[in-house]
């Protein structure tokens, strides 16, 4: 199958850092796939999303990204909305996108029904609480039906009932579009076992590890040839 993304030795410098963002990173992602990203702050996991989205350009190496026909989205760990209600939040980008107003507003307040937030479609989005932001984000990315659907962190800054909330959102995504690639960054070890299908562990911008997600949480595989991804998990793990 070919390879929606394809990196070669590909590297990201940040100006006035003497560290790269990224460096010498070889790697390919499939259509369908589940890929987490995981490694310490710091370790290149939003520079790496950043770059496979085509908001970072790569200093250096081949970089293939997918051709404009395939549709992305993108939610952050702190989304950013607008001063409007979630409603004109989710329908503004579907308009933008070339759809008129009402069937955008139509398609905008049937993805708010789908993560639960129709009763706040009218409500200022900047005023929601930090799990209903979310879910508006989330709809927000529903609405586009993405090819491709990229998550930072999505759920590190919400309570624990909103983290399962909108955890179940990314899970009804991936079964309702099995064949949608997620790329996903996650702090969380308990959500990477739920929801990815491979793990790549990062550090210091580098790629030390790159295995499906059982051969990396089960038996001695990451222990014997991946010692800092083991420690890593160690670490993160009760």
């Amino acid at each position: 199958m070919t390879a929606l993304f394809s990196l070669e030795q590909v590297g990201v410098q940040w100006p006035r850092s003497a560290r790269p963002a990224l460096q010498q990173l070889s790697l390919q992602i499939r259509a369908g796939e589940r890929v987490a990203l995981i490694g310490a702050n710091g370790c290149g996991k939003s520079t790496l999303l950043r770059l496979l989205h085509g908001l970072q350009p790569a200093s250096q190496g081949q970089l293939q990204l997918p051709n404009g026909r395939l549709r992305q989205a993108m939610v952050f760990q702190r989304p950013y909305l607008l001063r409007m209600s979630a409603l004109a939040n989710v329908a503004l980008g579907l308009w933008l996108g070339g759809l008129a107003w009402r069937p955008a507003r139509e398609r905008a307040l049937g993805a708010l029904q789908r993560v639960g937030m129709a009763a706040q479609a009218s409500h200022p989005a900047h005023k929601l609480s930090a799990g209903q932001q979310q879910r508006v984000a989330m709809a927000r990315a529903w609405a586009l039906a993405p090819t491709v659907l990229f998550l930072d962190e999505p759920t590190s800054s919400l309570d624990p009932h909103a983290k399962r909330e909108v955890e179940h959102l990314i899970e009804q995504f991936t079964q309702q579009d099995p064949a949608m690639t997620l790329v996903f960054a996650s702090h969380n070890l308990g959500q990477v076992k739920r929801l990815a299908s491979r793990v790549l562990y990062l550090e210091q911008g580098r790629l030390l590890a790159d295995l499906p997600v059982q051969d990396f949480f089960g038996g001695t595989l990451l222990q014997q040839h991946y010692a800092a991804a083991h420690q890593f998990v160690k670490g993160g793990l009760p």
